[in-house]
């Protein structure tokens, strides 16, 4: 029997997740959340990455940051999990569901425009299966109609369109971290916030709304409630056991891929018989192995 997914290890985790305990900081933002954060501020060059409990809160967390409420429109593919829908709908509005390409199973770029009414406020692209979206089609109607973008990059930690980092073309990027992916903290995720100008109020949301983060910073004597949030913290045990995997990245991300090009090359004969059709990944594309259900029986 093949599992469907086994989690990644490196055989750090357990070491990290001690010197959480043993540091007395088990909550959120404690040095393994800040190292994770960095890193993958570093590494995509976005200008802030905060850890999140899931994808599905930094989804909702760009949603609140938006200012999303009842009667909004946001389009998005009608192939995606749950989760693209729920961060949304939470808030009140009316999700727009456009048909997916055959080819890469993502948001046909051809078919945004008609979807847009006076009411669309938010297009959600969804790189399924860590292959990009067309992304330069996407940027340009948002920009001609004046709309925010919001990558759920759920799957596509580490690939890229046209060399930019997934989940850091639009205005907030979603990344999950949940064990199924190739990167995973249990349950969590990232969100990726490109305007400086959001941060300060990203971290009140994700601090029930609070603006505890700059009280411990030492920016203010003490933290009050000021805006609506909730608690989308992760604990800094979930961190360590990431920060494990993520200071061996690009091993893990070649792991992934050479087992992806192992399955392509077995699976081809069948495709060259008729009997299955492989995933197609545009040359503009770096995917990163998230291979999931994409080939298709004929």
């Amino acid at each position: 029997m093949i599992n469907f997914n086994i989690p990644p290890y490196t055989g750090k985790e357990t070491e990290y997740i001690k010197k959480a305990i043993e540091n007395h900081k088990i909550c959120g933002d404690g040095i393994f959340t800040k190292k994770c954060s960095e890193w993958l501020e570093e590494n995509f060059h976005i200008t802030k990455a905060l850890l999140t409990t899931s994808c599905t809160h930094a989804t909702e967390m760009a949603a609140i940051l938006l200012n999303i409420k009842e009667g909004d429109e946001v389009i998005m593919p009608s192939y995606t999990f749950v989760s693209t829908a729920d961060a949304f709908v939470t808030r009140g509005a009316k999700v727009v569901f456009v048909d997916i390409r055959p080819d890469t199973m993502n948001l046909d770029e051809t078919l945004i425009e008609e979807a847009i009414t006076e009411k669309t406020k938010v297009i959600v692209p969804v790189h399924y299966a860590g292959v990009s979206c067309e992304m330069d089609t996407i940027m340009q109607i948002a920009k001609k109609y004046n709309l925010a973008v919001v990558e759920d990059a759920a799957q596509a930690m580490m690939s890229t369109y046209k060399g930019k980092a997934l989940g850091t073309i639009g205005d907030f990027g979603c990344i999950s971290f949940h064990e199924t992916k190739n990167y995973s903290m249990g349950e969590g995720g990232a969100i990726f916030i490109r305007d400086a100008n959001d941060i300060e109020r990203a971290e009140i949301i994700r601090e029930k709304g609070t603006n505890r983060s700059k009280f411990f910073r030492g920016q203010i004597d003490k933290y009050t409630w000021v805006n609506v949030g909730s608690s989308y913290l992760p604990s800094d045990m979930n961190a360590a056991y990431l920060y494990a995997q993520l200071e061996i990245a690009e091993e893990i991300n070649q792991n992934r891929l050479n087992s992806w090009n192992l399955y392509y090359k077995l699976l081809t004969p069948l495709e060259k018989e008729g009997k299955i059709a492989l995933p197609i990944v545009p040359n503009e594309c770096k995917q990163n192995g998230q291979w999931k259900v994409r080939f298709r029986f004929c």
